[in-house]
């Protein structure tokens, strides 16, 4: 027998189920979008699935195809990781020294920021097409600048070594929205905080070190947890850029392999819709989709880590 009185268990129950109540949006929510999807994934991985006939269980057939004999993966992979480590390490940087650079100028800087807030805006589809024209190695304009002060210009897209700098380079330029979010908590930071550094003698260098960044670097860290996320689904502008250079724009009866030049801009994302939508390989596309996830889960728990101990090492 219980010791609780009757009407104490009867109030804890409406509590609880108030409080139930108040989470079933988001319960619905997680439930139907994430936790289905994700069980569905790992069950798909370990069948042969074509998306018309019924499904069967082939074990860890599709695992081994995956990482032994698809010769799309380990490149796609490879290429990912790079953007991951070098595309948001840079978009961070430059975001944060246009952030900086704006709120130091005293005139026209509504002007500025309009100016490299505008990229951010255009779709990804015609921002990598205007992109591979600009970058063409011999009609494009920026080649014939480079030659004009006696630079020979690189094959941009057309080459294997300078396709993923090039994607970096359309990532810069799309770098408004993460100016706008640096601008914002740079502006956030209490000016009382600097003016005690000036007396204390701090130059430039050191206001930056011991006052800015203290105070922006949740925000630097939501930066690099969402690029991380970003990146891990890059898919558009590399596959519209790779068409583009290797002349298949569009058009009936055109095959393409994914990945010009010489799977240079293959990314993971591109891995799964080609085995999933193109070869109908649900199974395969499955096991690289939860490889895809365990890296994200990774990353952002590496992050979240490192950001702890930062916090706990400053206090």
């Amino acid at each position: 027998m219980s010791t609780v009185p009757y009407g104490l268990r009867a109030k804890r129950r409406r509590s609880a189920l108030r409080t139930l109540g108040f989470l079933s949006p988001w319960l619905i929510g997680l439930s139907v979008f994430f936790l289905y999807p994700l069980l569905s994934t790992v069950y798909f991985s370990f069948m042969k699935y074509d998306g018309f006939t019924a499904p069967t269980y082939v074990g860890l057939k599709n695992w081994l195809y995956v990482f032994r004999d698809n010769p799309h993966f380990w490149p796609a992979l490879s290429n990912t990781l790079w953007l991951v480590l070098v595309m948001v390490t840079m978009r961070v940087l430059f975001g944060l020294g246009i952030g900086l650079l704006i709120t130091k100028i005293k005139k026209g800087a509504g002007v500025f920021r309009t100016l490299f807030y505008l990229p951010f805006l255009a779709p990804p589809v015609a921002a990598s097409v205007s992109f591979v024209f600009l970058l063409n190695p011999g009609t494009g304009p920026v080649n014939h600048l480079l030659e004009k002060v006696g630079i020979e210009g690189p094959q941009w897209f057309n080459d294997a070594s300078w396709s993923k700098p090039s994607l970096t380079i359309l990532a810069l330029w799309c770098i408004g929205d993460l100016m706008v979010i640096f601008m914002a908590s740079l502006l956030d930071v209490p000016k009382e905080q600097y003016e005690a550094a000036e007396l204390d003698g701090a130059n430039a260098w050191q206001r930056f070190r011991f006052v800015t960044l203290p105070n922006i670097s949740p925000i630097i860290l939501f930066a690099v947890v969402t690029g991380v996320i970003a990146t891990m689904q890059y898919y558009t502008e590399p596959l519209v850029a790779a068409k583009v250079a290797s002349g298949v724009i569009g058009g009936s009866g055109q095959q393409f392999e994914p990945g010009y030049p010489d799977k240079s801009t293959l990314t993971v994302p591109q891995v799964v819709y080609n085995l999933g939508f193109q070869r109908f390989d649900t199974g395969a596309a499955c096991v690289v989709a939860l490889v895809l996830f365990a890296l994200a889960m990774v990353f952002t728990a590496f992050l979240m880590r490192r950001r702890s101990g930062f916090m706990s090492a400053e206090d």
